[in-house]
């Protein structure tokens, strides 16, 4: 059995050698450390191995000596800017105030700025959130000041309890319960540790996940706004493409009164996107809804329990099945990716489709030993698909789907429109390559399976319907 400890330590020699020494006792094996004073000068995450009832020892042991960490109920930093004139003496009245109000500082940061004033910050360590009311109420009769909200790229942290801030402000941000701090701050740190181990800055780590989860939060509500686009095929068979700012395209194919949806994006955006299908599709609340699922990434598969049928090749489907019995799927096996995928689980509100939902059209779990192999064919309506199943560059069980009859290409995120990004999906996609260290489990890999799908092309004015970005139009010349 193994088990994450994330402890308090005391900061001074001797301490983890007294929790190894707890662990060698009870025959426990320890398997990560992690631990950065430059971030957090006291929380120490430990991961270990043993039997249950000993590691069931360790932690009563660890709790009693005061190691393992407890909710800091209350404690917060406050980070404060105060415009002061650039002459000498300035701060002295402002660090007065706070030492009468008895406050300890975490952050001091100050520089000119080739003007008579200077922005003059300070973090303060606030237990009594009446105590800091009360200090505002006397700085703001004296002094010009603001408080500001944590600005990572500044390395702005506490010394003390940066995990459980940063952690709570994640929360927050996404109106989370707190039952998901504890595996929020441990994916947190896996991340800066295997990012550290790289050469990434953790300031830059703890900055990236930060925005991405302020990114996700504000693109909800009224401010959901995914570009929509209608693409004519034949009279009977229309393609409605549906871009959010935030995850995977949905594709909505409607051909001879048939409907079926091309994935479908993070579970965040159930309602959102519920609301959009509702005004495209007449009768949407008592259709069968069907989707076909190119690859099994969370932000393409989210939705997926809110349909009734599931088609998808036999690798996909055994990744969602695996994920649905609470094993690792595909990406959680990518000891890079995991992190940021448990992340964005919690952060999403991830839900997995029920195995019963699920509709094998081809494929096996064999090795594909192709770029890009043609595994089966899928029809619906009037179109007619060749399947294609990748080499697992991007993912396992990554799919595309052709219509050489209607040149239409489903291409999944092998081949994306990079230039047909709006603006809001240029920035939700900087934070995965940032965070995993690469979307693609093999990059070089996947450069030869996007000109495979190229290449198995014919001549003609095709349209190709990416994971990502609008509608690429890409034609083909045959010379003679």
């Amino acid at each position: 059995m193994k088990k994450t400890y994330i402890t308090t330590m005391p900061n001074h020699i001797g301490s983890f050698l007294k929790a190894s020494e707890c662990f060698a006792a009870l025959g426990i094996n320890i398997t990560r450390v992690s631990y950065n004073k430059a971030i957090d000068s006291h929380t120490l995450f430990l991961d270990a191995e043993g039997a249950p009832e000993k590691l069931a020892e360790a932690e009563k042991y660890l709790t009693e000596i005061g190691y393992l960490q407890s909710a800091k109920d209350g404690k917060s930093i406050v980070l404060l800017e105060f415009k002061i004139k650039d002459v000498p003496g300035s701060v002295t009245a402002i660090l007065s105030l706070i030492n009468e109000f008895n406050f300890n500082i975490s952050y001091i940061s100050s520089q000119e700025n080739g003007t008579d004033y200077q922005l003059f910050k300070l973090g303060l360590f606030v237990e009594d959130p009446e105590k800091i009311k009360n200090f505002l109420l006397r700085a703001e009769k004296e002094f010009s000041v603001r408080v500001i909200n944590y600005n990572h790229s500044e390395k702005v942290y506490d010394n003390s309890i940066f995990y459980n801030s940063f952690v709570s402000g994640l929360v927050q941000s996404m109106g989370l319960s707190d039952e998901y701090k504890n595996d929020l701050l441990v994916n947190a740190n896996l991340a800066m540790q295997i990012l550290d181990e790289k050469g990434l800055s953790p300031y830059r780590t703890f900055d990236s996940i930060h925005r991405f989860a302020n990114l996700l939060a504000a693109c909800r509500g009224k401010s959901f706004s995914p570009r929509i686009s209608h693409h004519t095929v034949t009279e009977n068979t229309k393609i409605i493409l549906i871009e959010p700012p935030c995850g995977s395209n949905t594709t909505i194919i409607v051909s001879n009164g048939e409907v079926l949806f091309v994935d479908s994006g993070y579970t965040l955006y159930h309602e959102e996107m519920t609301s959009i299908f509702r005004k495209l599709i007449p009768d949407y609340d008592n259709m069968t809804k069907r989707a076909f699922v190119t690859h099994a990434d969370l932000d393409h598969c989210g939705m997926l329990t809110f349909f009734d049928e599931i088609y998808a090749i036999e690798k996909t489907a055994e990744c969602l099945r695996l994920e649905y019995s609470e094993n690792s799927g595909y990406r959680e096996q990518n000891p890079l990716h995991r992190p940021y995928i448990n992340m964005c689980k919690i952060l999403t509100g991830h839900r997995l489709p029920d195995p019963s939902k699920l509709k094998v059209i081809c494929g096996d779990l064999s090795p594909t030993d192709e770029p890009l192999k043609q595994i089966g064919f899928f029809d619906f309506g009037e179109l007619h698909f060749e399947v294609y199943e990748g080499g697992g560059a991007h993912v396992e069980g990554e799919t595309v789907l052709i219509d050489y009859a209607h040149k239409i290409a489903f291409t999944g995120d092998i081949y994306i429109n990079l230039k047909g990004l709006t603006s809001e999906q240029a920035e939700y996609n900087q934070y995965a390559p940032i965070l995993m260290t690469s979307v693609d489990s093999d990059p070089k890999s996947c450069a030869m399976e996007r000109t495979a799908i190229l290449q198995r092309l014919g001549a003609g004015n095709w349209q190709i319907f990416g994971g990502h970005g609008f509608k690429k139009d890409y034609t083909v010349n045959i010379e003679l």
